[in-house]
This record gives structure tokens, sequence and C-alpha cells, in this order.
């Protein structure tokens, strides 16, 4: 029985996607040439954005991190009470920040006019890190969906073969018994 021959992934390409290879977006291109390689395309892609993100956009991911933490929230409450009790019952008349704490409101609203777009930028990172996984997890299945329909084809192949072997020795069986038949005569 002679082996099967290796499929050609991108001559496939028209079967299984309708359209020929050259006609066929990046990914899918990329996924095709790893299939017919065996390569596995799962390299993760939130450690590759890592890999290439600058200094200011671990920054703003950490102080975006913090910020959103319940740590930071109570760091942030403790200061603030600290601050009421020392500009109102501690130094009393002779406050540097005497209520309605105007300096405080300063410092919060610089705080805040600081703090939201560096967790947008964290968010914008975020987002093309979603967008990113998304790409990979389309593209592991896509490759996911060509190895089952490569294994269609190459089961298909062999049941063709196979079923040509069988068909082959009928036959020759049915010559031999007509043979046989032919001689007893």
């Amino acid at each position: 029985m002679s082996r099967p021959q290796p499929l050609d992934y991108l001559q496939s390409a028209v079967r299984w996607f309708g359209r020929r290879a050259d006609q066929l977006s990046s990914t899918e291109r990329r996924v095709l040439v790893h299939a017919s390689r065996h390569e596995a395309l799962s390299e993760d892609p939130g450690q590759v954005l890592d890999r290439q993100s600058s200094f200011g956009e671990r920054l703003a991911d950490r102080v975006a991190e913090f910020g959103g933490s319940w740590t930071f929230i109570l760091i942030f409450g403790a200061v603030l009470l600290g601050w009421t009790l020392l500009n109102t019952e501690v130094l009393g008349k002779t406050a540097f920040d005497p209520y309605p704490y105007i300096f405080l409101n300063l410092m919060l609203s610089m705080l805040a006019a600081i703090q939201a777009p560096i967790i947008m930028m964290s968010q914008n990172r975020q987002s093309a890190k979603d967008r990113q996984m998304a790409e990979h997890d389309y593209a592991v299945n896509l490759k996911s969906e060509l190895e089952i329909m490569a294994l269609h084809d190459k089961l298909d192949a062999l049941r063709s073969e196979h079923l040509e072997t069988l068909l082959r020795k009928q036959q020759e069986q049915i010559e031999l018994l007509t043979r046989l038949l032919s001689e007893r005569q």
C-alpha cells in the first residue's frame, strides 16, 4: 500500500476558503504557512505586547493598577481623614488649609487631571492587547479548523485507497473463481 501524498495547504486554500492563497488575508496566509510547516502559533500575544511596550506604557499600567485597588482607596481615605483632622482639630485656627479645604480641593483636582489620562492610556493599551488576543485566538481557531479539514482529506484519501485495494482484490478473486469454474467444466 502506498503512502498518501503530503497535503499541500496552499493549494487546498481554494477548497477550504473558496479563494486562492494570494487572495487570503495576512492572518489566513500566516495560518496556512504554519499549518503546512506543522508549526505552532501559540506565542502569547500579551507577552509580545509587553516586550514591545515603552517605559511610559508600563508606568501607565502600574498607575492604573494601583489607582484601581483597595490599597489606594484605603491609603487615600486615610490621607483625606488625616488632612481634615490636622486642619480642623489639631491646628485649629492656625490651620494652613482651613475648612472648606480649598488647597485640598486643588490637589485633588490636579491629581484627577493627571490620573484620568494615565488610566485612559492604560485602557487603550488593554484594548490593543484584547484586540491582539482576539486576533491570536482567531488564528489558533482557524489553524485548528484547517488541521481538522486536512485530517478529513487524509482520511478520505486513505479510505479511497483502501476501497480501491479492496475492489482490486475482489476483482482478482472474481477472476480466480471464474477461471476455476471454467476449468471444472
